[in-house]
């Protein structure tokens, strides 16, 4: 889940927004949930995997489509005011920003386990190497320094790289005995596999914030999205598919399943090599977290959603490091209760989910109200609607996280509104 921003308006090009549509949905996830739904649901996981896939054609091109009709970088919670108000606004916002701790969290301990896959150590490298990961990425946003897009193109090519290598390499020692029993769980587990797979697919709102640097946003938008879709879809199930046909019931258990795969096909010195990759594309992951997340916060102190403090550094140029304080704070507590209860790093992803599902509820509802009746895009809104509700329903009681911060967010946007006519009033009085 990373963002780029470009500063040249009106310049990207269809192939350009693909890749960085693509870049946007890609991250940590695919590095570790194969083997997480895997235990959810056991081969019956590529159920969810491909349930997933489609699911994005729709809820896709309904960002695009907003997108194009509305090309603003303000993203969902945009559309939410021009749709619902303020109050929509305001959860979209508190939603998103307040998924990135666990999301960070989640991020750090998928990379922390290739260390321990590679150097052993358990769960103590795991976690030490995600706090390390956690205190640099807080460092080098704190003074300012960015990862310029170039380099995080890179950084998630190695990611495509990894997964390549580890598929094609590991491939030769798929056998289809794996795949049975397809359902040891039940059919019944595939919804919340599902569920916890969110986490992978979080980002293509993305491109809705990309919209007005395109050439032409109209059309290339709705280009760029559909190859992403594609791209996107093949990925992730050949890297699905490898880990559940070649691991066997061996992934359920797998803390570092394309480390296991790239050692079954090149051999144990791959496994240092699967580190390296691993730690790199999680710091480039969880920079993109960090700083879109701080500058999220101050933008959403200067418009009154979040308290005033929050404000410092929303202006174009200026480190947000208040919001970033409190992000990498929340970051580190997630990590350290998560390490503390030894949950792992599902209920992390499950919370991040949750919160990542409602924001794409309200974008999709807003699609509906803002887009042309009878458009492709509109009609697309309605099919992503009904998938999305689902879903939240499958999230259960981590769906409390995002409701608490939904209210959080109403919450505060009433007090800030009494505290305008407060205001008001007190200027009409002096004058």
């Amino acid at each position: 889940m990373s963002q780029h921003n470009l500063s040249s308006a009106g310049r990207l090009t269809v192939a350009q927004g693909t890749a960085l549509s693509v870049f946007a949905v890609l991250g940590t996830g695919v590095i570790a949930l194969p083997a997480l739904a895997a235990d959810t649901a056991g081969p019956a996981s590529l159920v969810a995997w491909l349930a997933l896939v489609v699911l994005s054609v729709p809820l896709a091109a309904a960002f695009a489509a907003l997108g194009a009709r509305h090309p603003d970088a303000g993203g969902v919670s945009t559309y939410a005011r021009l749709a619902f108000g303020e109050r929509s606004a305001a959860v979209a916002g508190w939603c998103f920003y307040f998924a990135i701790p666990p999301g960070a969290t989640a991020a750090a301990l998928f990379g922390g386990s290739y260390v321990s896959f590679a150097l052993g150590g358990g769960t103590t490298t795991t976690v030490v190497t995600a706090v390390a990961l956690m205190a640099a990425v807080t460092v080098v946003n704190a003074t300012g320094v960015r990862l310029t897009g170039r380099l995080q193109v890179v950084l998630f090519a190695l990611l495509l790289t990894l997964l390549t290598v580890a598929v094609l390499s590991s491939l030769p020692h798929a056998t289809t005995a794996n795949l049975s029993p397809f359902a040891p769980h039940g059919w019944s587990a595939v919804g919340p596999a599902a569920a916890l797979l969110v986490f992978c697919f979080a980002g293509w709102e993305a491109v809705a914030h990309l919209a007005g640097e395109f050439r032409r946003p109209d059309r290339d938008v709705p280009r760029a999205t559909g190859a992403a879709v594609v791209i996107v879809g093949v990925v992730y199930l050949a890297a699905a598919f490898a880990v559940i046909a070649v691991l066997g019931p061996g992934a359920a258990h797998s803390e570092a399943p394309l480390g296991d795969l790239m050692a079954r096909g090149l051999g144990d010195g791959a496994r240092p090599l699967a580190a390296v990759a691993a730690l790199l594309l999680t710091f480039g992951t969880m920079n993109a977290y960090y700083a879109g997340g701080a500058k999220l916060g101050a933008a959403l102190g200067r418009d009154g959603s979040l308290p005033r403090w929050f404000a410092r550094g929303s202006t174009t140029g200026e480190t947000p490091r208040r919001s970033l304080l409190v992000v990498s704070t929340l970051a580190l507590l997630t990590l350290l209760a998560v390490a503390a209860s030894g949950t792992g790093a599902q209920s992390a992803v499950m919370f991040s989910a949750a919160s990542f599902s409602v924001v794409y509820a309200i974008g999709v509802a807003a699609a509906i109200r803002l887009l042309p009746q009878g458009s492709w895009g509109r009609r697309s809104a309605w099919s992503a609607l009904a998938a999305v509700l689902a879903l939240l329903a499958l999230s259960g009681s981590y769906l409390a996280w995002p409701l608490l911060v939904s209210c959080a967010a109403l919450l505060s946007v009433r007090t800030t509104r009494r505290r305008r006519a407060r205001s008001d009033r007190a200027l009409v009085t002096a004058t």
